[in-house]
């Protein structure tokens, strides 16, 4: 209960403890991990008034599932239904803010919600995302959606923590999303300077502070239950001193903040490993402070619950804040925390390949089950595999994950399961293709290879497909004989000969399949083009002043780039369109690091601390361009010095045509380049710059999370103005002005930033070493010496076409459709194809989900819980219903016609699937019905829009309309 009037309530929140930095799952479930939940259930049944939160559901999973004995699972249950034990985020883990996307944050989500929902019938009502490097616009606005009532943030950058600490607006209504605005706004709470970890120092001790069970060992515990660094224990002696501590802490806090409720944070990183001495100790002291009325404070154990409910009881009006977000974070002035947006490409990479995966194979099982319920795939194993995709793109989403600060044996393991996840869902893919399209009279036939291509988009798409081979190809032919435009060349990557175009034409959410005819000496007249090699000699990447360009054009329908033969760079860009040029370059640069300590701020995989301006990382340039019917492409290798034999970086643009009678959106519209990069000399943080001759006063603009756009405006800092000028780009960024905008999608995150008026600057890959202790007592240097191959695609022209085009063109990048080898080419009859009838969706709406999650509830929640109470713990995987997620992609005033509402017919949508019975609306990740969903309302300065629960109802006509952007997730019943 609050406090009297001119008293501080201090509520000490206990809490879990961090993982993932440094030791894999395995060595922390060991070390300390389990300790955790095992002595905190115990504690917390002891002594009744104690509390504690439960954030990331990794670990408790793996405690619940490995560890706990049934009695502790009693205990746990009991603990949660009193509201000692506290399930906030519920999250698989809390997810980076930066550098994830929005789709794989819903994902991590959905799997902690969907676990503790079933499991205890618990809906987190508060988000604890106090350690992602910088605060995202997104995060609230899934927050709100997901049914919660409170945000708590912490890390922001530090002056402008101070000054809302100083003016006490260190709490506000967040409203992140500017379209969804009020419907969706959510009180967010900033942690002060001291941000979520208790005061580490004691002014009567050497010893840290608060933290009387020591610091974790690795790798086993010790047995005498003896750790280092055990705070001073709270005796008579330390008592009053202990007290006279926390209370000034409190006090200072207090002064921070319009009300007299001061959350106070007990633990810090792996904490309460040991909580019974933990425990002990705070009883102690809580009850001296409430038992001497001159320290002015009242304090008592509390969840984060116990918290917002103190302050929403206040009833105060609260100023709004929209949709800005806090990005980039710098803890001081040199310490600019953007080098992650690009640390350990290779991890990012993968994380985003598997997400791409397991979306693609989520919906391609969707499909399978409920046409086919009894086919030959067995369906547990189905689930399984894509569990365990589910599981390992959710774990790597964590904010010392994908964002590469990790250990690189925690990096290995993050590797390891992303690996063994997507191999499982190929496989899975494999076997419904097989079962789907195998014919015991047409099988496979000698001189032939067979491959099946799935769109996993609800949107026709005309596109080329790559498949790289080792043996050349004469004709492609498609399931009904037909040949198919295709084109072969010489390949780029190592391990494979070729690379064969292949042109596909695929309906929304559904497969083509081809055949490829193996060329030998028999082959008479080749039906697929070849695409023809012309190389130039190497030239200086510099080129001489006032001597004249001697241009060669590379051009498909859409585009003409300008090579300069001097120096064999891009020169220039026509839209062809519009027949506007743009003088656009394009180089690879370095920024040198600095890695000593004591000469400076350094970069490490955190920070970026840019030692001076990027430097070319090439003397000469190689061309050679390879001449093609269907794609033209400029390979461009970039040497260290004019005479070196290898080269470490490369750039390959691709232009695709389109034969007459095929769409050719997609196709032209875009210069796809693909980069190599690597292994960098130590100390390098490697640029790709492109220069243009556009008006933009350094304003660049970048996603948040792939889900809206954000203006950044350079900012003039006195220090360290490179690196506090950089963001980060997960999906898109661009330059405009008033006649042109330039934009670059891209397949995984990286750092970007515009130095200079008409510049944008990709950082592509970083290899760092240092010698700060810190670092190198856990290998934290980032010594990369990876060579990376990401992927973008440069789209220019007016603001209008490219707008209208940029947000479905960066959902094809990365949701390219997916090639399969197959042993058999199947009959080729209607009847035996899956997905006949399309999914289609309008083309400003995107199919975020179609899935079969497989839990065990009942998405009755009355029925649920009597389950529960009666101790009838969940059954067997649900396989009828599907879960499905529709997003609006654009804002409301990005597109006259595609920033309208959208309206859908669920039923005649998924009429292919099957006869669809019922459809019921549910919060983001599935565990309200959202008719039944009420969130808190916080008086604003500003008037709020209408509640958006109250609009929706029951949609028995199968009818729902879109907003812009929106997120509708629905729970589906089909006929059986």
């Amino acid at each position: 209960m609050p406090g009297l009037s001119g008293e501080q309530r201090a509520a000490p929140d206990a809490r879990t403890p961090e993982g993932f930095l440094l030791y894999s799952i395995k060595e922390s479930m060991h070390a300390y991990a389990a300790n955790v939940y095992t002595t905190v259930v115990e504690e917390l049944m002891r002594v009744k008034h104690r509390r504690f939160i439960v954030v990331e559901q990794e670990f408790f999973r793996l405690w619940w599932e490995t560890v706990a004995g049934d009695l502790q699972k009693e205990q746990v249950h009991q603990l949660v239904q009193d509201g000692r034990l506290e399930f906030i985020i519920g999250g698989q883990v809390m997810h980076d803010e930066a550098v994830t996307a929005v789709d794989d944050q819903i994902l991590q989500l959905t799997e902690g919600h969907g676990f503790l929902y079933e499991t205890f019938g618990v809906r987190p009502r508060f988000s604890w995302h106090v350690d992602p490097f910088g605060a995202s616009a997104t995060s609230p606005t899934l927050f709100a959606m997901s049914g919660f009532d409170a945000h708590l943030i912490s890390r922001i950058d530090y002056d402008s923590k101070a000054r809302m600490q100083d003016s006490k607006k260190l709490q506000f209504v967040w409203r992140g999303s500017r379209s969804l605005a009020g419907t969706q706004e959510i009180f967010t709470h900033v942690m002060d300077q001291f941000s979520y970890c208790t005061p580490s120092s004691l002014p009567f001790s050497s010893r840290s502070g608060f933290y009387w069970n020591g610091v974790v060992l690795f790798p086993d515990p010790p047995k005498d239950g003896v750790y280092p660094n055990m705070s001073l224990p709270v005796t008579g002696d330390s008592i009053q001193q202990y007290a006279e501590t926390m209370v000034k802490n409190i006090k200072m806090r207090a002064a921070w903040f319009r009300s007299n409720d001061v959350l106070w944070p007990w633990g810090c990183d792996k904490q309460f490993f040991n909580s019974s001495v933990q425990f002990q100790n705070m009883d102690l002291l809580l009850e001296y402070i409430n038992s001497h009325a001159e320290f002015g404070v009242a304090v008592q154990y509390s969840t984060l619950r116990d918290y917002f409910t103190g302050v929403h009881e206040r009833n105060m009006t609260w100023e709004v804040r929209g949709g800005q977000d806090f990005l980039p974070y710098s803890s001081d002035v040199y310490q600019a925390w953007t080098g992650f947006f690009a640390s350990r490409n290779v991890l990012k990479g993968a994380s985003r390949r598997a997400s791409s995966l397991l979306y693609a194979g989520e919906s391609a099982y969707t499909q399978y089950l409920v046409k086919h319920p009894s086919g030959a795939v067995c369906r547990m194993w189905a689930l399984e595999q894509l569990q365990a995709l589910r599981w390992a793109v959710s774990e790597v989403q964590h904010h010392d994950g994908i964002t590469g600060t990790e250990s690189p044996k925690v990096g290995d393991m993050y590797m390891a399961h992303l690996h063994q996840g997507m191999t499982g869902v190929r496989k899975l893919m494999e076997a419904i293709v097989l079962d789907q399209f195998s014919s015991e009279k047409n099988g496979h036939s000698e001189g032939h290879v067979n491959i099946t291509v799935y769109n996993p988009l609800a949107w026709d798409v005309t596109t080329y497909v790559t498949v790289a081979l080792n043996f050349s190809v004469s004709a492609v032919h498609d399931e009904f004989g037909r040949l198919v435009p295709a084109q072969i060349e010489n390949s780029t990557e190592p391990g494979h000969a070729f690379d064969l175009y292949v042109l596909v034409t695929l309906h929304g959410v559904s497969y083509r399949r081809y055949s490829l005819e193996i060329d030998s000496a028999r082959s008479g007249k080749k039906a697929v083009a070849a695409g023809r090699p012309v190389k130039f000699d190497r030239q200086p990447s510099s080129s001489a002043q006032n001597v004249k360009p001697r241009l060669i054009p590379v051009m498909n329908d859409c585009y003409i780039l300008w090579i300069d033969q001097n120096t064999n760079l891009l020169h220039s860009i026509t839209d062809r369109e519009r027949n506007s040029t743009v003088q656009a370059t394009q180089e690879f640069l370095e920024y040198h690091a600095n890695g000593d300590t004591g000469a400076g701020p350094i970069s490490d995989n955190y920070m970026f601390s840019a030692s001076g301006s990027a430097v070319p990382a090439a003397k000469s340039v190689e061309l050679e361009i390879v001449m093609g019917k269907l794609v033209t492409e400029v390979r461009q290798y970039f040497y260290r010095d004019v005479t070196d034999e290898g080269h470490v970086y490369a750039m390959f643009s691709r232009l695709y045509h389109a034969p007459e009678g095929y769409d050719k959106t997609l196709l032209c519209r875009h210069i796809e380049q693909q980069y190599r990069v690597g292994p960098l000399e130590l100390n390098r943080e490697a640029v790709v710059r492109t220069r243009t001759d556009l008006q933009t006063n350094k304003i660049i603009y970048t996603d948040n999370n792939a889900y809206q756009m954000q203006m950044r405006v350079f900012k003039a800092y006195d220090s360290n103005k490179v690196a506090r000028n950089y963001y980060p780009m997960v999906r898109t960024s661009y330059i405009e002005d008033e006649q042109m905008r330039l934009i670059i999608l891209a397949e995984r995150s990286h750092g970007v930033s515009s130095q200079d008026s008409g510049e944008i600057e990709i950082m592509l890959h970083r290899r760092l070493w240092n010698n700060m202790e810190w670092d190198l007592n856990y290998n934290l240097t980032l010594n990369d010496t990876s060579v990376v191959r990401p992927t973008t695609w440069l789209m220019m022209g007016s603001k209008e076409a490219t707008g209208s085009l940029y947000q479905r063109f960066g959902l094809f990048l990365e949701h390219r459709p997916l090639v399969m080898f197959t042993p058999l080419t199947g009959n080729g009859k209607a009847e035996n194809k899956v997905g006949d009838v399309p999914i289609i969706l309008p083309p400003n709406l995107h199919l975020q989900i179609l899935s079969i999650p497989g839990w065990r509830y009942s998405s009755n929640h009355t029925e649920h819980m009597h389950n529960l109470h009666r101790g009838k713990r969940p059954g067997d995987a649900d396989f009828h219903r599907v879960l499905l997620r529709i997003q609006h992609l654009y804002e409301t005033d990005e597109d006259p016609v595609l920033s309208k509402p959208a309206t859908v017919n669920i039923k005649s949508l998924l009429k292919g699937l099957g006869t669809v019975l019922l459809v019921n609306e549910r919060s983001l990740t599935g565990t309200w019905d959202l008719s039944t969903m009420e969130r808190w309302k916080w008086k604003s300065s500003r008037s709020k829009s209408k509640d958006q629960r109250k609009r929706m109802k029951t949609i028995e006509d199968f009818m729902i309309t879109v907003k812009p952007k929106e997120i509708r997730t629905l729970f589906v019943y089909f006929q059986s």
